[in-house]
């Protein structure tokens, strides 16, 4: 029973291991025994080790050779023997190496790093904030979790996970626990509603595991901003505020033209920082928003003395330290 129990064990490791293992114990047998047959041309047990490993690993230096006919034959049986676990040896070093690459293309391999930045959902919206980060932030390592992709995007320092974002094997594999951030775009496979829950369900399962990793997520339909707020989100991107924003703009632009031809308007424009009104303090930015608008300002975010907070709740209260971020 002991045997058996050893011999589980011993199929139970890795087979370059086994093989490798095989290896070794030929080289220092053979070793052994050209030395003790062969006295005169093999004068320390380490030329026959030195020996054998030439003549496994079929090099054959020619240095040390065996001139008995008792020698010859333990290099015949070195040959026939070694040579095959050696070649073997490699092929399965090959094999593995091959196979993990598949796994990393595929998304099979955990990560195993920290200080990284989780992004689930891949889209264009993905794609472009990839390229963005690797010209901010460019020794940042990106885990980007999706489940419509087969094979990851082949990006420097991106480690593709497949799987569902909401699922907690998922989140491990991607090591969320040791996350620094996670932002959460929509589902643009699904509608606006089933987008915004399936966001929401993920932004549970991230606090879960990782309650102090920073929560960028985008929603999509006003009545899941609370709800997204409760899961814990850090900030909450409100996509369909932000383009009718953008568009009441280019509206206002068309109604007041300018009066310089070939201006034209873009969102790249410098982001300013504007003071609380009196009458603003302790309102709800929603009504903040619809001022500056009547002003033809552009309201995009609160500056807090902790940092800014881009698209801040609808129901968010204005304090007298916050400055408003306008375009």
């Amino acid at each position: 029973m002991k045997s058996n129990r050893i011999f589980i064990s011993w199929l139970r490791w890795p087979l370059f291991i086994r093989i490798g293992v095989i290896i070794l114990f030929l080289i220092l047998l053979f070793g052994q025994i050209i030395y003790v047959l062969e006295p005169k041309q093999f004068t320390s047990v380490f030329e026959g080790i030195w020996w054998a490993v030439v003549t496994v690993s079929t090099v054959g230096y020619g240095d040390y050779v065996p001139h008995t006919p008792l020698g010859q034959a333990a290099g015949i049986l070195l040959i026939l023997s070694g040579a095959s676990f050696v070649t073997a040896y490699f092929a399965t070093l090959s094999a593995a190496a091959i196979s993990r690459q598949h796994r990393y293309i595929e998304g099979k391999v955990a990560y195993k790093g920290r200080g990284h930045i989780i992004m689930i959902g891949w889209n264009e919206k993905s794609n472009r904030l990839l390229k963005e980060l690797q010209l901010t932030a460019p020794s940042k390592t990106v885990v980007l979790i999706d489940e419509s992709l087969k094979e990851g995007p082949l990006i420097e320092n991106v480690h593709f996970i497949r799987g569902h974002a909401a699922d907690d094997e998922t989140l491990k594999r991607a090591n969320v626990a040791e996350a620094e951030s996670v932002m959460v775009t929509a589902d643009q496979y699904k509608s606006e509603a089933e987008a915004d829950m399936l966001s929401v369900l993920i932004l549970l399962s991230v606090k879960g595991l990782n309650p102090l990793a920073y929560c960028i997520v985008e929603i999509l339909t006003d009545r899941f901003v609370t709800n997204a707020e409760r899961a814990g989100a850090n900030q909450i991107i409100g996509t369909s505020e932000f383009i009718s924003r953008a568009m009441l703009q280019h509206y206002q632009v068309k109604l007041r033209p300018s009066k310089q031809n070939g201006i034209k308007l873009t969102l790249d424009q410098h982001v300013k920082l504007l003071s609380v009104p009196d009458d603003l303090k302790g309102a709800a930015y929603k009504t903040c928003v619809l001022h500056f608008l009547d002003h033809n300002t552009t309201i995009i975010g609160i500056q807090k003395e902790e940092g800014p907070m881009i698209s801040p709740p609808l129901t968010y209260k204005v304090l007298e330290t916050d400055q408003f971020l306008a375009i």
